[in-house]
């Protein structure tokens, strides 16, 4: 049963040098055609019946949501409430650049139902921002905050990013205790990863890039953990931390392996056990759409023993780990019966551990995660 809604929005007004996100310039774009083919798209999706009942999460993300002005935003909420029925208790986020969220817009959502921002800061180092790519500065952060705070918003979240180009512990340090100053109930920290078709990645292949060690990035991850408990904020998932209630319930649908709608140029969705992804480039998502026609570029219909794959190495993202009768309930055969060997082997290397009916990371095993994961790839 799908639980929740992805709506990609493509533009944005500035390309960061780390991001392979399907996206483009918003200059001289067909940006008010694009948001009728995702209301085309939306009311596709309504008549194959997968939206008749209450979605419990939306999630508005890009590309830059806060790239469109207050009136496209109003008209893509307008689509939203037309076709998607919503859960009372809906949590429905959009992300946000900060030197674009301006208090028109931040109403316009507000208004139109959207409950939790989540802010693009990455890091509080003017230096660093320019290297990355970014345009706002840490007044337009403040800014931002307060004037979310003021139109009603109280579920804001900060993206920030570590293992930075040329990034010290002090820089990492400072930018944290710059975080915390703005007593936020979530934050999302992650680690650099240099992929193909990003600037940084064509800095890399020649060399100049300063790129930090693994070391160092390994200290700065067990930095944020300490500081994140320090100040209260639960890590639920290996890059996530908030106060108790105020975990990103749309990203926990992906960890817990759920099924939801991706809607927009390039999104992908998980509805009836199927796997799909939809045509990236603009004209070619919205060319199906004027004829009545899903844009989908692949289906995958997943196997059991890939759903048992998914199972583990999303759910292991999770701090509570995989349950083991869930496990067996879903599947009908038990984590041991799967996976035995391997579970045996990392609890031995103390990466994993069962707890309170659940297989979890460890913290060390937190550290190799992706190493740990990759077992149960093999696990077929």
């Amino acid at each position: 049963m799908v639980k929740g809604l992805y709506i990609h929005i493509p533009f944005c007004h500035q390309i960061c040098h780390y991001c392979d996100f399907n996206k483009v310039f918003f200059k001289d774009q067909p940006v008010d055609a694009y948001i009728d083919s995702l209301g085309k798209e939306l009311a596709l999706w309504k008549a194959e019946g997968a939206l008749d009942k209450p979605l419990e999460t939306i999630f508005l993300g890009g590309g830059t949501p806060t790239s469109l002005t207050p009136e496209q935003l109003k008209t893509l909420l307008g689509y939203i409430h037309q076709y998607v029925p919503m859960a009372e208790n809906l949590e429905w986020t959009s992300e946000a650049n900060p030197d674009e969220l301006t208090r028109e817009k931040m109403q316009v959502l507000f208004d139109g139902g959207v409950n939790r921002l989540s802010m693009g800061v990455q890091s509080f180092d003017a230096d660093l921002l320019k290297r990355l790519g970014r345009t706002h500065s840490n007044n337009d952060v403040a800014d931002a905050v307060q004037a979310a705070r003021e139109v009603g918003f109280t579920n804001i979240s900060f993206d920030l990013m570590y293992g930075l180009p040329g990034q010290t512990m002090a820089e990492w340090e400072d930018t944290l205790k710059q975080a915390f100053a703005f007593g936020l109930p979530h934050f999302s920290a992650y680690s650099l990863i240099i992929e193909p078709k990003t600037v940084f990645y064509n800095l890399m292949t020649k060399g100049k890039l300063n790129t930090v060690t693994e070391d160092l990035e390994a200290d700065m991850y067990d930095k944020l953990m300490n500081e994140m408990e320090a100040h209260g904020l639960k890590q639920y998932e290996i890059s996530n931390f908030g106060l108790p209630g105020h975990e990103s319930r749309h990203n926990l649908l992906y960890w817990d392996n759920a099924e939801y709608i991706g809607v927009g140029a390039g999104a992908h969705g998980y509805v009836n056990g199927i796997r799909y992804s939809n045509a990236g480039p603009l004209k070619k998502y919205m060319g199906p759409l004027d004829e009545g026609v899903r844009p989908v570029l692949s289906t995958h219909e997943v196997p059991v023993h890939e759903a048992m794959e998914e199972e583990m190495f999303l759910g292991l993202r999770k701090t509570a780990g995989v349950s083991v009768s869930g496990f067996t309930a879903k599947f009908g055969e038990s984590l041991e019966q799967v996976y035995g060997k391997i579970l045996e082997a990392e609890i031995a290397k103390g990466n994993l551990a069962l707890e309170d009916g659940c297989l979890k990371l460890t913290r060390k095993g937190r550290f190799v995660g992706n190493e740990v994961f990759e077992q149960f790839l093999l696990g077929d």
